[in-house]
């Protein structure tokens, strides 16, 4: 961070000579220099490039209009301003409270003004950095020596084998100086919440406006955990988001807590809807514990918001509505909802606290934000028991903590506070404004077929879309008004195959094989459905990459109409099975998977398998007990009717649990097992394209097998 902007005064020699010996004497100092054409390329310079730490300009030709316009990019940047004895100073109180200095045009100044704007600059990057990233760095820049943890020392140990050097190589000295150990004491504690984490903590509450936050090492998984362990004592009854990620099954695994099922919606498309708004209501719940063995009104609540596919919740209504003390929001994909006006009112700590309630909220800040992996937050509002829930942190937590992982939460937050923040949240959902008008231009001009995107018809303004009753467009049936709300981020590609009323048309493309197609062209998709394909586009998302999506999109129907070989057109694929590959053109491959779509009617199959849930026959944790004391045995899935199951089976697609452990397929819920038989039998019939179904065990010979309860007599 050493590029300082300069606007050249016009005009002057008195003026030129001056900033002339400043940029000798700057350059002296490390810092590099770049001279902007005029005021509109240096806010593009400043917008565009994070390591500009400093502008410098004319005070006469540019003065208040264009501190305030860089202002608004960054209000941490220092502005300097150079003016003549004859310079009129009307700066305002709006321009006190910028961080402008001035500096008089004179010869033989430079060393002096270079030596303030180096000064200037250390404080700038003291403001900006947060308070355990900063006291990470001061460790490291110290080169302290330990006779601790971790025992690379630094990674001087892997500096001592080849291949450790190779390893030392590629990750750079600075990220194996800045693991450290917990044993220093400077840096405090992440366990007992001392010293700069404390501070880092507390930052981050003020950014993300919760009254208390907590960094979590191990992911959003754990933080979950975290959340249920003191939020839901054994025996009591907790009302759980049957679109949970498994992370919360796993919690029912732990503890023995009576889990009462809200049930989402689902479109023909298999995209995850919320929850009706009748589910939240008393008369609702009474139903579902008087259905429920030993439920007793619940004491906790988990909803995901937003979902997998993007949808948001009207979180005030569910607040005001929830009849428990403690509602838990997993926001794992939307870390970002506190920076965008578009998102108020739907996230878990938007607006005040509630009287009585306990809202807490957990999120990934790895996942759309600049951390590491495995970084992720716990948010609270309002009043909890801080040393009982610590314990239920320190259950989860491990005693050696990767202060790397720490310092980037932190920092994700620091990027996101003031201008700088709001900007890079703005940006990235013009970005994705801009790609999803760009996918219907190209619909509306392509002869043929094109790819449609799920969203309104209308889409001109940067906004989240409500799925409003009287619409078409999102598939779902008796929607809420004022209800859900589709994420601009959240691009969901459709492929041909389905109309938008979930009927399966005579053709299709699977979205499996674009999926495929963009992988072998370095194209990742974050979650494919059988007719559509859901890409993010979080903060890292810049033009190139967006336009290589929509080069792969355009690349593949060119060779989809020219109806190429598949060894030709998905070379990996048929490297899998060349034998059965070898003459299939791409035409039939689509067509073949889509027939088998349409022959077990996928759309009836995916809406009936989540509209019944299985019988629970005991807890989630009850069947794990069973499972280790080795109470299990093994069935084929197609045999899974009237057993129970072992283990939770979650397939992706959709990508959320239809069987819960302690549940059993019965006649009635049939169509859970028809749905998952279907899903199977196109991995048997096609190569290269099986069900990935956690919770189960596919072997060589393409069988699926299901843990299940062993009969009390084989016990």
């Amino acid at each position: 961070m050493n590029i300082i902007a300069i606007m050249r005064p016009e005009g002057a020699y008195y003026k030129e000579e001056p900033i002339r010996e400043l940029d000798s004497a700057l350059t002296l100092l490390g810092f590099q220099i770049i001279y902007p054409r005029d005021r509109a390329d240096l806010l593009k310079l400043i917008e565009n490039n994070a390591r500009i730490c400093g502008a410098i300009f004319d005070w006469d030709q540019h003065s208040e209009e264009l501190c305030t316009e860089i202002n608004e990019l960054n209000e941490y940047l220092p502005l300097y301003a150079f003016i003549n004895t004859h310079s009129t100073l009307d700066v305002d109180v709006n321009e006190m409270r910028m961080v402008l200095y001035f500096f008089e045009y004179a010869l033989s100044a430079a060393d002096d003004i270079a030596k303030r704007v180096r000064q200037y600059t250390d404080e700038y990057i003291d403001t900006i950095t947060p308070p355990l990233t900063k006291a990470l760095f001061t460790y490291v820049e110290e080169g302290k020596y330990t006779f601790c943890t971790p025992g690379h020392m630094a990674g001087t140990a892997f500096l001592k084998s080849p291949v450790g050097t190779l390893f030392y190589d590629f990750f750079g000295a600075k990220t194996l100086k800045a693991d450290v150990s917990i044993s220093v004491t400077e840096l405090g504690s992440l366990l007992d919440h001392t010293g700069p984490h404390l501070e880092a903590e507390e930052y981050i509450a003020r950014t993300f406006g919760s009254e208390q936050s907590y960094i979590v090492t191990n992911g959003t998984s754990t933080a979950n955990k975290i959340v249920g362990m003191y939020a839901a004592p054994a025996g009591s009854t907790v009302l759980i988001d049957r679109n949970c990620h498994k992370s919360l099954a796993h919690l029912m695994m732990m503890t023995n807590i009576v889990p009462v099922y809200l049930r989402p919606n689902r479109n023909a498309y298999g995209i995850l809807g919320g929850i009706p708004q009748r589910e939240f209501t008393r008369e609702s719940i009474e139903e579902k514990i008087a259905q429920t063995a030993n439920a007793s009104w619940p004491v906790h609540a988990v909803i995901t918001n937003s979902t997998y596919d993007g949808l948001l919740y009207n979180t005030d209504y569910i607040k005001n509505t929830l009849d428990v003390p403690s509602i838990h929001f997993d926001s794992a994909w939307v870390p970002y909802t506190n920076f965008h006006p578009i998102y108020d009112g739907k996230s878990g700590m938007s607006g005040e606290r509630i009287p009585g309630k306990v809202i807490y909220e957990t999120q990934s800040t790895h996942k759309l934000l600049a951390a590491f992996s495995q970084a992720s937050m716990i948010h609270i509002k309002g009043d909890y028991n801080e040393s009982t829930f610590n314990e239920a942190y320190m259950m989860h937590t491990t005693t050696s903590p990767n202060y790397g992982i720490v310092a980037s939460a932190e920092t994700a937050a620091a990027m996101l506070r003031g201008n700088p923040g709001r900007r890079l949240i703005n940006r990235s959902v013009e970005r994705a404004l801009h790609f999803r008008k760009e996918i219907q231009r190209l619909r509306e001009e392509t002869d043929g077929w094109f790819f449609d995107i799920w969203q309104p018809e209308h889409i001109d303004e940067a906004e989240c879309w409500p799925l409003d009753p009287d619409q078409n467009w999102h598939g779902f049936a008796n929607a809420d008004a004022d209800h859900m709300y589709l994420d601009p981020i959240k691009v969901t590609i459709l492929t041909p195959g389905m109309n938008e009323m979930g009927k399966l048309e005579e053709e299709g493309i699977p979205a499996a094989l674009v999926a495929k197609f963009l992988d072998e062209r370095g194209v990742v998709v974050e979650k494919t459905g059988p007719y559509n394909l859901l890409f993010l586009f979080s903060i890292g998302i810049d033009k190139t990459k967006s336009m290589s999506l929509m080069r792969g999109l355009t690349d593949f129907k060119r060779s989809y109409d020219l109806n190429l070989r598949v060894k030709n057109m998905l070379p990996d694929l048929y490297a899998e099975d060349p034998d059965f590959y070898r003459n299939m053109r791409i035409h039939d491959l689509a067509q073949g998977i889509h027939k088998l779509i349409v022959r077990h009617d996928l759309p009836r199959l995916m809406l009936e398998a989540f509209d019944v849930l299985p019988e629970m026959k005991m807890t989630p944790y009850e069947m794990f007990q069973h499972q280790v004391r080795g109470h299990i045995d093994e069935c084929d899935i197609d045999e899974l009717i009237g057993k129970v199951s072992a283990n939770m089976i979650l397939p992706y697609p959709p990508g959320v649990p239809v069987v819960m452990p302690g549940e059993m397929i019965t006649e009635e819920s049939r169509a859970v097992l028809d749905f998952l038989i279907m899903l199977c039998s196109i991995g048997e019939r096609y190569p290269g394209f099986e069900t990935d179904i956690h919770g189960t065990r596919l072997t060589e010979d393409g069988r699926y097998l299901v843990k299940i309860l062993k009969l009390p007599e084989a016990q």
